[in-house]
C-alpha cells in the first residue's frame, strides 16, 4: 500500500543527504568545481585535459588551466553535483586518443616500422603529430621524419625512391596555389607520392588562438622573421621560448584547426593504405 511518508521528507529537505552521483572522468568531458565549503559552484567550467594521480586538469575559456583533487561531490555536469572517479581497467567502451581516434586495448603493442613515412618540414610539426597522433603512429608503424625545410622535398624524394609498398606522405607549410610549397609539391607528384599542406605561413598557427588566451595570432610585419615577430607580440624573449609555451597547450585534436586535421589524417590514410 503506498504511504505519503514512504520517502524520506528529511532527504527531499536536506539534498546533501542525497546519493551523489558517480562519473568516470576522460578526457573531452565538460565540468564545473564545486570547491567551496558551503557546496556552491565556484564558477569555474572546464574541459577535462588531463588525468593525472592526484586530480584532473581542467582548461576553462581563454586557455586558463586549474588542477582539482579528486574528491567527493568535487565537480558538476550540467548543474548536477558529481563525483569524478579515475577510469578503471574493467570500464566497458571504447577510449579516445589524442587525435579522437578509437584507442587500441592496453597492452598492445607498437606495430613494426613500415616501410612508408610521413615527412614533415621541421620539429615543431613532428610536436604536433607526435601529441595528437602518437597513438595513431605507433598502433600503425608509421615513422615521421623531418625535411628541415620543404627546399629539401625533391632531393629526399629521390633518394627514397617511392614505391606501392614504400609510400611517401609529405605535410607542407603554407601549400597555397602560387606559392612556393605549391610549386615544389607539384614537382614530386607521382602515384606514390601525396603532398598535402595547410594554408598557415608557420605550423603555430595551426594552433588555435582561444586555447592560447588570445584572439588572433598577431599580425607580423613584412620583411620580419614571423615567429620572432609572434614571440615578441605574445611577450616571449625569443622563439625557441615561445613555442615551449605553444607546445604546452596542446593536448587533443580540439586545440588544433580543422584546416591541419584533414590533411594529417588525409596522409596517414595514405601511408598505411593495404590496397597498393
Amino acid at each position: 500500500m503506498s504511504s505519503r511518508y514512504s520517502t524520506d521528507v528529511l532527504a527531499e529537505q536536506n539534498p546533501k543527504r542525497r546519493p551523489v552521483p558517480r562519473v568516470t572522468a576522460e578526457i573531452g568531458l565538460v565540468v564545473e568545481t564545486n570547491d567551496r565549503s558551503d557546496g556552491r559552484l565556484d564558477g569555474f567550467v572546464g574541459e577535462i585535459v588531463a588525468l593525472e594521480p592526484h586530480g584532473v586538469r581542467l582548461r576553462g575559456r581563454g586557455g586558463a588551466e586549474r588542477m582539482l583533487p579528486w574528491s567527493e561531490a568535487g565537480f558538476a555536469i550540467d548543474g548536477q553535483v558529481v563525483t569524478l572517479v579515475r577510469p578503471t581497467a574493467e570500464r566497458r567502451g571504447p577510449t579516445r586518443t589524442a587525435s579522437g581516434s578509437v584507442a587500441a586495448e592496453a597492452g598492445t603493442r607498437a606495430r613494426v616500422a613500415r616501410a612508408s613515412r610521413i615527412l614533415v618540414e621541421g620539429a615543431h610539426d613532428a610536436d604536433i603529430l607526435r601529441i595528437v597522433w602518437q597513438a595513431d603512429l605507433a598502433a600503425a608503424g608509421v615513422v615521421v621524419e623531418m625535411l628541415e625545410g620543404a627546399d629539401n622535398l625533391a632531393d629526399v624524394v629521390a633518394e627514397f625512391a617511392p614505391t606501392a609498398d614504400a609510400r611517401l606522405g609529405v605535410l607542407l607549410d603554407h601549400l597555397v596555389p602560387g606559392s612556393k610549397e605549391s610549386r615544389i609539391a607539384a614537382a614530386v607528384a607521382g602515384p606514390h607520392v601525396l603532398v598535402v599542406g595547410h594554408p598557415f605561413v608557420d605550423i603555430w598557427q595551426a594552433v588555435r588562438p582561444q586555447v592560447l588566451g588570445i584572439g588572433a595570432w598577431p599580425e607580423v610585419p613584412r620583411g620580419q622573421p614571423w615567429k620572432d615577430g609572434v614571440a615578441a607580440a605574445l611577450g616571449y624573449p625569443d622563439a625557441a621560448t615561445a613555442w615551449r609555451e605553444i607546445r604546452k597547450v596542446i593536448r587533443t585534436y580540439r586545440d588544433l584547426d580543422p584546416a591541419l586535421l584533414g590533411p594529417v589524417e588525409q596522409l596517414i590514410d595514405f601511408v598505411t593504405a593495404e590496397d597498393y
